[in-house]
């Protein structure tokens, strides 16, 4: 049995926690917030409640296989895309209903969407055999099937993807979302990320009653069941380790914590930079640039909305120019594309009676707000401008905005500079590139949305898996 601390109480690191006390190891968390689940947050204010983080589960077999139980909900559509000449795409779970609504929105594409969809399925199976079992690069290059290897389409952007199966420039948008489901631009990351067509349109996208952080709710009370020690508002500030192994953590508050192993779900960039500096490593995490970071605005809206969407995407007329924005110019989108959340679609309890609570994500770069050319409040401003323009004007209906920023992903997560999931998907070979599970002292381990397999629930739960087979490896009972 090994003596586990877990620094940080994120999703990878609580199903890390709750398998590896199962499996007979003594675990501690270590969380420096008042609660368990990191960025699968919420906002509350006046009887409105907003998710800060992830506001859609996939594979949400990935949990419920943990004995969790979830009330799932699933929205009548995966998501309503409002392109800039108002043309509307309404995603359904359904391959060929989605089929369909490409082609009623573009004659003749509908095949092409159909091919998409076939390539993103053998990439994900290819995918689920190689890159998720287990730590990347952990298997030798012969034990690697060539058919896998091409069906990940490598040395291939997205857009170069989207641009295999659709002439019409609305669809490559479109495709080109998938991108920004890890922080990236679609004109650089690799085109695998497009796999994640086939988890919406296989096993669908979904909502838990209550919203989406109930899912850590949910971990928190198995944690609880396996015995493992939870402690809250308890910071680590340094794992100590000698040349070969490591010994243990250091609390905020002075106290030294004896472990075989610790499981770093923090940034991979605070690990290697403040509570186990390693130069080398940091520049390799610095070397793959930041992914994007988030502006919400977070609104408390009076009525209700006709014919809103659980889930809205209202795109920008440049897609190229708001990623260069992004990315490359380092400032926010003069015109950002906006996702709009409505979980009182599904769920009244989000909001009071006859109201509704607003989620409306930019995506902006990981940089301080102080950096940028205008104040928060201006580009809060300008957000509500694009969204009038685009047919849902709020003007009269808003009870507050409260605004969530790069700055405070960092204050709060300990983000590096605010970004999202750590370093960006650039290249084809980024996802090898990111810092691995294992870490370079026996016993040390990183999960979550900085390490492999990346960011979002899915990832860091088969993260949480991967980390907790490993220490099984290293430490058998």
């Amino acid at each position: 049995m090994a003596e586990v601390i877990v620094a940080g109480g994120g999703v990878g690191g609580m199903v890390a926690a709750l398998l590896l006390a199962r499996a007979g190891h003594r675990v501690r968390v270590c969380e420096r917030l008042p609660r368990l689940g990191g960025k699968l947050a919420e906002h509350r204010r006046d009887g409105f409640a907003f998710s800060l983080g992830p506001s859609l589960l996939t594979l949400p077999e990935l949990f419920t296989g943990l004995g969790l139980a979830l009330d799932l909900v699933e929205p009548r559509e995966l998501c309503r895309y409002r392109f800039a000449d108002g043309s509307v795409l309404t995603a359904h779970r359904d391959p060929e209903r989605m089929a369909a609504a490409v082609e009623r929105l573009a004659p003749g594409q509908g095949h092409g969407w159909r091919a998409f969809h076939a390539w993103a399925r053998e990439c994900l199976a290819a995918s689920r055999r190689t890159f998720f079992a287990g730590p990347a690069l952990s298997r030798p290059h012969g034990g690697v099937r060539p058919r896998d290897l091409l069906a990940v389409a490598p040395g291939r952007t997205l857009d170069g993807l989207a641009r295999r199966f659709f002439t019409d420039p609305r669809l490559r948008q479109y495709a080109g979302r998938y991108a920004t489901y890890a922080g990236s631009s679609p004109y650089r990351a690799p085109a695998a990320l497009g796999s994640a067509v086939a988890l919406e349109h296989g096993g669908g996208g979904w909502y838990v009653a209550g919203g989406l952080p109930r899912l850590a709710d949910a971990l928190a009370a198995a944690l609880e069941k396996a015995g493992v020690e939870v402690s809250l508002e308890t910071e680590v500030a340094e794992v100590l380790a000698d040349r070969e192994r490591v010994l243990g953590v250091r609390l905020a508050s002075g106290e030294r914590v004896r472990a075989d192993a610790v499981v770093a779900n923090t940034d991979a960039a605070a690990l290697y930079g403040r509570l186990l500096p390693d130069r080398r490593r940091l520049r390799r995490i610095a070397s793959l640039g930041l992914s994007s970071s988030a502006f919400l605005l977070l609104a408390g809206v009076e009525g209700r909305t006709e014919g809103l969407a659980h889930h809205s995407v209202l795109f920008s007329s440049g897609y190229r120019r708001e990623f260069a924005d992004v990315f490359d110019r380092r400032r926010p989108p003069e015109d950002p594309t906006l996702y709009v959340g409505c979980p009182a679609v599904d769920d009244p309890s989000q909001a009071p009676d006859g109201c509704e609570s607003w989620t409306v994500l930019a995506n902006v770069p990981a940089r301080d707000p102080s950096r940028w050319p205008m104040s928060p409040q201006a580009y809060r401003d300008l957000v509500l401008e694009r969204l009038a323009e685009r047919g849902l004007d709020l003007s009269g209906r808003l009870r507050f905005v409260d605004l969530f920023t790069p700055a405070d992903l960092r204050e709060r997560y300990g983000a590096w500079g605010g970004a999202i999931y750590g370093g960006a998907h650039g290249g084809p070979l980024a996802p090898l590139r990111r810092p691995g599970n294992r870490g370079p002292r026996r016993g040390l381990y990183l999960v979550g949305g900085s390490a492999h397999p990346g960011g979002g629930l899915p990832l860091v739960a088969m993260g949480g898996r991967i980390v907790a087979a490993l220490v099984a490896q290293d430490f058998p009972r």
